[in-house]
């Protein structure tokens, strides 16, 4: 299967709504693995916060997996993704799901997860497959299966808006290490022939692997946690790839990236956006990035839109998203 055309891509996307949603961790998960693994999957609870979601008129998510859930426990996995899906589609949402991540703590282990280091930023967050698997190739076989796997079970399922292959490709000092990886996640992909576009998100300036990203993806995703002005000059560069565009991480507050100000910009322009965080719970976000280690809350939180109650942080927020998704009385 070879790299859809843009034509396809954007008959596939006009058949799409605005895509606007956001990175969905249940406020109970520090990371991927333990939002999955059988001992703490909480769907009730899960089924809770994507209410919360559809109440914003969301009707997408971005969804991180990770390689051990499929190493551990392919079988349950599988049903608890599935479930997942039931529960997303149940609320008129589609996520696009992640299968690799070179973002923050190396050596990921199954089994119970380290409690959060108090005021810090996603202290508990797992790379997947971590740097020792990235950088050796002869450990790549268990991850073809993840990926094979995955693809096979739900690369026809309506219910999958789309595939992201890999998170801030490069991160923490990888930089080009992790290219091959990439690539030939690219290919196990396409051997998989889902019905579903792939997409790797740009994400810094880096022009060998920007250039690979977007040449390769079905659909060009980006992140961008920049002002409005930051925001228009990224999406004007990359419009002229020809290919509908996805900002797949946006939304911190301190850094001038807000609601108000930016979905304006994405509905204008009919560029789908998926903001960091729903609800605040383990992972800490409403810190920012460097948070020092036992510090207060802060009075303007980083990323995250509900309290664990599921009260606004910011009722004239959600007003905001609310006007321009189109929800009229808790109706969208």
């Amino acid at each position: 299967m070879d790299r859809w055309s843009a034509d396809k891509a954007n008959r596939w996307y006009e058949q799409q709504p605005w895509l606007v949603g956001c990175n969905y961790i249940p406020r109970v998960a520090i990371n991927q693995l333990e939002m999955w693994q059988a001992q703490t999957f909480a769907p009730e609870i899960i089924a809770g916060e994507l209410d919360l979601a559809a109440s914003l008129g969301f009707n997408t998510l971005r969804v991180f997996l990770h390689d051990l859930l499929w190493q551990a426990d392919a079988e349950g996995f599988l049903s608890r993704l599935d479930r997942f899906l039931q529960l997303a589609a149940g609320r008129g949402m589609r996520p696009m799901l992640v299968f690799f991540d070179d973002c923050w703590n190396d050596n990921p282990q199954g089994g119970p997860q380290p409690a959060p280091r108090p005021g810090v930023h996603n202290s508990g967050w797992v790379r997947s497959p971590g740097s020792a698997a990235v950088n050796d190739p002869a450990a790549w076989g268990r991850l073809e299966r993840y990926v094979s796997g995955v693809l096979n079970e739900f690369g026809r399922d309506e219910r999958v808006l789309m595939w992201d292959l890999y998170n801030e490709l490069g991160n923490n000092k990888q930089n080009e290490s992790s290219l091959p990886l990439l690539a030939e996640t690219f290919e196990w992909a396409r051997a998989a022939a889902p019905q579903q576009p792939l997409t790797v998100g740009a994400w810094y300036a880096n022009e060998v692997l920007n250039a690979f990203q977007l040449a390769a993806s079905d659909i060009i995703s980006f992140h961008c946690y920049g002002d409005a002005v930051a925001l228009t000059a990224r999406i004007a560069e990359l419009q002229p790839h020809g290919r509908p565009l996805i900002c797949t991480e946006y939304m911190a507050r301190t850094a001038s990236s807000r609601f108000a100000s930016h979905l304006p910009i994405f509905k204008a322009q009919r560029v789908g956006c998926i903001n960091w965080g729903l609800v605040s719970g383990k992972t800490q976000t409403i810190y920012p990035w460097g948070s020092p280690e036992g510090g207060p809350p802060p009075a303007l939180w980083f990323h995250e839109i509900f309290h664990a109650d599921g009260t606004p942080y910011d009722a004239e927020e959600v007003a905001v998203i609310r006007s321009l998704t189109g929800v009229v009385a808790g109706k969208h």
